[in-house]
């Protein structure tokens, strides 16, 4: 993979000026436009500037429009012209910026105007229908491109290369558990021609360190509580802090201060038990979903975590992790979304039998691409 931009001349040029001998960093120059079927990925951490650096390719993208033939020229490949931008967002993500106009491009500090060239997809089809309305369209935005299908990767991939189309993607490549985000990150990193990494100041009070990771918490009367081990991987929100146990909230964490509960349970535990189930044994799983459900501290989830973090400085701050609730319904919907280890018959009869909260399952099952309407179900 080659970076952005080349090689900076500043070291020579401040040296002419009779500087000394300094650290000088590769200057940051406008976007190149010129520069056919490119693949852009930028990735980082929740607040690490993505967006605001895709918001600023819109910005040199005007300054060069503005620009002569002989420019555009450099620019263009037969019909399309790199200059002209066009920004995606998934159509999952509409609870974000609702401070702003409906055609922003919205960062954390601000945003830029699309005007008609915005649209909202839920998929790769969706994607490629963009593509189709807008043949002289060089340049594509797709915001959080991990939110979407697999397919994706390809059809920009390959519209690239066939129409010398240029792509830029801020997105995640890792998720809260600091994994691979899903199979469509691993892949857009298959495809990428360039990758810009951004980091953060770690948000944690204390610390000033890079931060590398998006770190998952919940807000309740003021305490952090960490997001657990398999609490769903997609959980759309604001990005307003929230208090609470329905909606996580987001900060860009180092090593340290990344608090991850629940990894050993997941995988020593609830995947075995979910494997039980799915061979038609569900009376383990169903009794620890119900001692999540209805009294945590009665959970082997609780053995763990006291075992785990009992001793340590920041237990306290672990076994708050059980603090925000629904640990029952994340629980059977990681099975079922993640990992494939129950059907949607056990899905549904364990909500019932254990009165989860279906309308929250509902959501995060949708927002994960696992839609399930109960109601249904129930009509049955």
């Amino acid at each position: 993979m080659r970076t952005v931009e080349r090689e900076s001349p500043g070291t020579d040029f401040l040296k002419s000026l009779g500087f000394p001998t300094l650290d000088v960093h590769d200057t940051f120059t406008h976007f190149d436009f010129t520069t056919p079927g490119r693949r852009v990925l930028l990735i980082g951490p929740m607040g690490s500037g993505k967006t605001e650096f895709a918001a600023r390719v819109w910005r040199d993208a005007a300054v060069a429009s503005r620009k002569s033939d002989t420019v555009k020229a450099l620019t263009s490949t037969g019909n399309l012209d790199r200059r002209k931008v066009f920004f995606i967002r998934s159509d999952i993500d509409s609870v974000r910026f609702t401070d702003y106009p409906d055609d922003a491009l919205a960062y954390r500090s601000g945003y830029v105007r699309c005007g008609s060239n915005i649209a909202r997809i839920h998929d790769s089809f969706g994607f490629e229908e963009v593509l189709r309305d807008n043949p002289d369209v060089g340049t594509y935005i797709i915001d959080e491109a991990s939110f979407f299908d697999e397919r994706l990767a390809y059809v920009a991939r390959n519209y690239a290369i066939e129409k010398g189309c240029m792509f830029v993607f801020p997105t995640l490549i890792l998720n809260f558990r600091r994994e691979f985000f899903n199979s469509t990150a691993r892949l857009m990193l298959d495809i990428a021609t360039d990758v810009i990494p951004l980091t953060a100041y770690c948000e944690h009070p204390d610390c000033m360190a890079p931060a590398f990771y998006t770190y998952r918490y919940y807000s309740i009367d003021g305490v952090e509580c960490p997001a657990l081990y398999f609490d769903p991987l997609i959980v759309v929100g604001g990005d307003k802090i929230k208090d609470g146990g329905l909606e996580p909230n987001y900060a860009a964490r180092c090593d340290q201060h990344h608090f991850l509960p629940g990894k050993e349970y997941t995988f020593f535990t609830l995947k075995p038990l979910g494997e039980e189930a799915g061979r038609g044994d569900s009376t383990a799983l169903m009794k620890e979903l119900e001692a999540l459900h209805e009294k945590p501290e009665s959970s082997r989830l609780y053995e763990n975590l006291m075992h785990s973090y009992g001793d340590d400085k920041e237990g306290e701050r672990y076994l708050s992790s059980i603090r925000p609730g629904h640990i029952a319904e994340k629980a059977i919907a990681y099975l079922f979304c993640e990992q494939n280890m129950i059907g949607e018959s056990l899905l549904v009869r364990v909500a019932t039998d254990l009165s989860l909260d279906t309308d929250y399952l509902e959501k995060v099952l949708y927002e994960n691409r696992h839609p399930v309407s109960f109601s249904q179900h129930y009509l049955l």
